[in-house]
């Protein structure tokens, strides 16, 4: 019997030239990396989805193939492998079940790109990501063109009823490339750092202004509501909610997060060589990884500190945040200070009403402005905290642990969030890798007390 008829696939040259088209200049691609707020505007969902696509494939313009390849350690993914994973995302949760006559690309991609679902199917063995040198990075481009032009056919082709799972489908799929690109940053630098090289995928970016001197902001205690509900209007990832109340005491919030001068400081006091400063288990990392400082600082010859970034080896730049440190180092510097750690909701209350603003990420498009992937220095001060969103994910005292009422969504959609909430610690805020557009006071990031590969950092926080 005949196969099913395969979508129309532009060339690439061409299905660019048409992106350009349709989503204009910078400040409609920061409007389009945002999910419309009418979902049912088929042709703003249209350009979000280019928008989103397009950013992943600029962010990896810079590379080789030979850089897009490479797996460094089990928590980094090779370039091309989250090209192709957030492309079978859509092949799997949209295409396969809901368009007509699709028929994919390849059927063995389902086991090389399936990240965790095991209601999908079985995994490639995540540490052995960067064994797989085919599909090529040429195939893996084929392959999202390729979904590329069956969702686009999708959206054209729905029917009202149909479309209305879609658009959330397709929003959740976006939100979820953009933690992919996220991770195409973070996994990258810890590549390209492990060469002597000192590879720069960008023009380093000038030193900081001086960082306004730390002051403090204090907020009342009382019941307070956080987090939110499903809003179809508005996206959030599961865990975000539901709303409930919470109590606290008052509590104070540094003005910005901790700088790499201020934690030079805690390292010249001899803070990686005294255990009372830390918890134990940071003790134990601290022992057997050898740490001395935050990843990716290195000591020249003269004793000075220099710091590896997607910009190259750089002089350490004393007014901006710190960042690459693991919760452990976090805490023990909060000790050092005679300060703690914040609590999510904490983060949260800080960070409710104001608009968000900050360092994030804008991918090179269109021969724009390269992108600053560094964290920068906060600017004069102000009223109230500043920073809480963009530059460095804060490190929070608060485990990664469901909200009152939590119920994971049915079927592998539901495996997204929910079976990680053990042995995980919640970060706030976002990076300067998080792409423009994806953050809300809400947004719960999530990592493991030892990871130190992301751009996390540190606020300091008290009890008044």
């Amino acid at each position: 019997m005949p196969g099913p008829a395969q979508p129309h696939i532009e060339p690439n040259k061409d299905r660019s030239a048409r992106t350009q088209k349709s989503t204009g200049g910078v400040a409609a691609l920061k409007a389009q990396r945002t999910p419309p707020a009418d979902m049912n505007e088929r042709e703003a969902m249209r350009a979000y989805y280019l928008t989103v696509r397009r950013d992943s494939e600029a962010l990896a313009a810079p590379l080789a193939p030979e850089d897009m390849v490479v797996q460094t350690m089990p928590d980094v993914s090779p370039t091309k492998w989250h090209l192709a994973h957030t492309s079978w995302f859509f092949e799997t949760f949209l295409l396969k079940p809901h368009a007509r006559n699709y028929r994919p690309l390849n059927e063995k991609y389902d086991l090389l790109f399936n990240s965790y679902y095991q209601q999908v199917g079985p995994q490639w063995f995540r540490p052995h990501r960067g064994f797989l040198s085919r599909p090529t990075v040429a195939e893996v481009m084929d392959y999202r063109a390729y979904v590329d032009g069956a969702m686009l056919e999708l959206m054209e082709e729905a029917g009202a009823a149909l479309w209305q799972k879609l658009a959330v489908l397709i929003t959740l799929g976006l939100n979820h490339e953009q933690q992919h690109q996220e991770l195409i940053c973070t996994d990258i630098k810890h590549v390209l750092a492990q060469n002597p090289l000192s590879p720069a995928l960008y023009t380093p970016p000038a030193e900081s202004t001086s960082a306004p001197a730390l002051s403090w902001s204090e907020f009342g205690g009382g019941i307070y509501e956080i987090g939110r509900d499903m809003d179809p209007a508005g996206f959030s990832f599961d865990n975000e909610g539901p709303r409930h109340e919470i109590l606290l005491r008052p509590f104070r919030l540094a003005s910005r997060p901790v700088t790499n001068g201020e934690f030079r400081a805690f390292i010249e006091d001899g803070g990686y060589e005294r255990a009372p400063l830390w918890l134990s288990d940071g003790w134990n990392a601290v022992s057997e990884g050898g740490w001395q400082a935050p990843a990716y600082w290195r000591r020249a010859d003269d004793g000075s500190w220099h710091e590896f970034t997607l910009h190259g080896e750089v002089p350490l730049d004393e007014n901006a945040p710190v960042t690459h440190i693991s919760l452990y180092e976090a805490a023990a510097y909060a000790e050092w200070a005679g300060a703690r750690l914040p609590l999510e909701a904490e983060l949260e209350i800080a960070a409710r009403g104001l608009p968000l603003e900050g360092n994030f990420l804008m991918p090179q498009r269109d021969g724009g402005a390269a992108p600053i992937i560094h964290p920068q220095a906060a600017s004069a001060a102000g009223d109230g905290p500043q920073q809480l969103f963009g530059d460095v994910w804060e490190w929070t005292a608060s485990s990664y642990s469901a909200y009152p009422g939590y119920r994971a969504p049915s079927g592998a959609i539901g495996e997204y969030n929910g079976k990680f909430m053990c042995n995980q610690m919640v970060l706030r805020g976002g990076s300067c890798a998080t792409p423009h557009g994806h953050m809300r006071a809400t947004y719960r990031n999530f990592f493991p007390a030892a990871a130190r590969w992301q751009f996390s950092g540190l606020r300091l926080a008290s009890d008044v």
